[in-house]
């Protein structure tokens, strides 16, 4: 229950901001009805309750799922059964996403019918099955990552030169939409299962990538289907949008459907898992049982979210675009860029990418920057959408082209780490809440601007979401790597790490001992903990990839990428104690996850003091 009550405070603090900003807006420029505004309310308690069961229920289920499969395409005897085994898995669960059933919905209505909405979704569905099998080659053959996105955004660029402005907008968003509430957390745990299993000293940097590779499909498949059926314009008219004068109806009524489609989200990636199950797999009863309640949960929890994001949020979105847009239009980006700060962490999947990212590099990337990032950036792109949709003149590849072309440069100057989370955050920042209130947001704002086209600028919104972490996290791997490389230009430890000299005055500090235990990722606070038992004070923990870990090495003490160094300074009299309390844990245990240590005399005040521990 513990992993329960963190999902509803993390859930409850991202949701919070998006009601009081709503809240604003109808006491002060929008008005709505009452009856709008209470199935928005509810709606917010179905999104709640629903993201906090589904993200407690992706843990228990899609991230083993993953790894199992995983372990099959690893496995798999020769690569094009790997290929093959990857590109199913892609399709099948990007067929029935539900973020991409909505956005085939609203491409089917704005376009009145031209673009069928199950000739999108299949079309799309196999451009994801192909850069998934493409990217789980590309992880198990060590190829560069960097290279692959970028002769992939290259072709992108030149079909993009043959497709009208509506295929462009509409190619990008069903780019963003595939990465969604389902899709994205089995994608990551097949990433990371992929890296894990390869054991390369890269495998850190190649967790990351698989899910910014599957956003890459959809874009071409869609510019495809303008391109082979010769379809250059969309000609038909949208839909008149009217809002429902009821409550409780709406929700009661799309109760049955939402769970439909929802377990149609879910059924093919667990058939599939299933057969695998029964045919290799065959796991222990206990954790079958986990996965089968994990599954279940995320089911209950797909469907609140589903229904409240239907029913509440889109029909809100789309009346506050529409009224700031009939009258308050110079309010518009500056609306987006608040909406754009806070709507990103309401994304499932950015929760689970940001604990993804945590356990793949122990703290070393911290959550809050990457947060912090994609807040900014996604505020950023949604300003600039209410401008585009403001000025006709402002075109959408204004912003995409140059926006990617700088992204895929900074891709080969950044810290490696980086470029697969920058590509995989595109993709999870344009979730759910993209497909729905957002994009919902910008069609209500384009339909009451007379020189605006809801189809060209209506759509286009999730593309510049999708972009826009994609840029921001690039510069920031490339500020961490300027960052490092002058960390490493200063003068590393000094001799006095060496036994301490008996000359030593009082004045220049006591003397203590550094203990150094290099251990397996993950396990550092628990040896920690045990350190702390036997009394020692605090403790410093670094990742291997830490520079300040990386300077050990003039010392001929190696950290590799993948493990953690403990350093603890403590007095003479308990170095025996800890180092027995921290040795003595591995002996009963299953499996020893030190892999080394050492005990150094150093002067408390010394550099090593300053330049590691503290």
């Amino acid at each position: 229950m513990n992993a329960l009550n963190a999902k509803v405070r993390e859930v409850g603090s991202s949701l919070l901001p998006i009601i009081i900003l709503v809240i604003l807006l109808i006491i002060g420029p929008v008005s709505v009805s009452f009856q709008v505004l209470a199935r928005f309310l509810i709606g917010a308690l179905c999104l709640f309750f629903g993201l906090s069961i589904f993200l407690w229920g992706v843990e228990q289920s899609m991230n083993p799922i993953g790894y199992h499969m995983a372990t099959e395409v690893a496995t798999s005897k020769g690569l094009t059964k790997a290929a093959l085994i990857a590109f199913f898995m892609g399709f099948l669960v990007t067929v029935a996403e539900p973020d991409l059933l909505i956005l085939g919905k609203q491409v089917e209505s704005a376009s009145g019918g031209q673009l069928g909405s199950k000739f999108l979704v299949l079309m799309v569905s196999l451009g994801v099955g192909l850069m998934i099998s493409l990217g789980a080659i590309r992880t198990l053959k060590s190829r560069r990552y960097n290279l692959l996105m970028a002769i992939t955004y290259a072709i992108i660029f030149v079909l993009a030169c043959f497709v009208s402005e509506e295929f462009m907008a509409i190619s990008f968003d069903a780019s963003g939409a595939t990465t969604g509430a389902l899709t994205t957390p089995f994608i990551l745990a097949l990433s990371i299962g992929l890296s894990r299993l390869k054991g390369s000293q890269h495998a850190e940097e190649d967790s990351f990538g698989l899910v910014g590779a599957m956003s890459a499909g959809p874009i071409w498949a869609v510019m495809l289907i303008s391109i082979l059926s010769g379809q250059k314009k969309i000609h038909g008219e949208a839909l008149p949008f009217v809002p429902g004068t009821e409550i409780f109806a709406p929700i009661v009524k799309a109760i049955g459907p939402t769970l439909l489609e929802s377990l149609a989200a879910l059924l093919p990636v667990t058939l599939l898992f299933f057969i695998f199950e029964r045919s290799k797999f065959r796991l222990d009863r206990r954790e079958l049982l986990g996965i089968i309640r994990g599954l279940i949960y995320s089911l209950l929890g797909l469907t609140l979210f589903i229904l409240g994001a239907e029913t509440g949020f889109m029909d809100m979105g789309r009346l506050l675009g529409m009224g700031l847009a009939e009258h308050n239009a110079k309010l518009l980006p500056f609306v987006g860029l608040a909406m754009g700060l806070i709507v990103v962490l309401a994304e499932p999947a950015v929760h689970v990418l940001g604990e993804q990212i945590e356990e793949v590099t122990s703290g070393h990337i911290p959550l809050r920057v990457i947060r912090l990032t994609l807040s900014i950036g996604v505020g950023l792109a949604i300003s600039l959408s209410m401008v585009r949709i403001m000025f006709p003149a402002v075109k959408l590849w204004y912003f995409i082209i140059p926006g990617f072309i700088l992204a895929i440069i900074l891709s080969f100057i950044a810290e490696p780490i980086f470029v697969g989370i920058a590509y995989d955050a595109g993709g999870v920042a344009s979730g759910p809440m993209s497909a729905t209130f957002v994009l919902a947001f910008a069609q209500g704002a384009a339909a009451k601007v007379p020189t605006a086209d809801v189809l060209v600028d209506g759509f286009g919104i999730i593309a510049m979401i999708a972009m826009a972490p994609v840029l921001s996290l690039m510069i920031l791997g490339t500020y961490f790597k300027l960052k490092r490389k002058r960390h490493e230009a200063r003068p590393q430890i000094s001799s006095e790490l060496l036994p301490a000299r008996p000359d030593l005055k009082p004045q220049s500090g006591v003397l203590k001992d550094l203990i150094l235990v290099i251990c397996d990722r993950g396990y550092a606070d628990e040896l920690v903990s045990l350190a702390r038992t036997a009394g020692a004070h605090g403790a410093t923990i670094l990742h291997g990839r830490d520079s300040r870990a990386e300077a050990l090495s003039r010392f001929s003490i190696s950290v590799e990428p993948e493990k953690e160094l403990i350093l603890l300074v403590v007095s003479k009299q308990l170095t025996e104690a800890v180092m027995d309390s921290i040795l003595d844990s591995q002996k009963s245990g299953n499996k020893n996850h030190i892999i080394s240590s050492l005990v150094l005399p150093v002067s408390l005040n010394s550099k090593i003091t300053s330049q590691l521990v503290d």
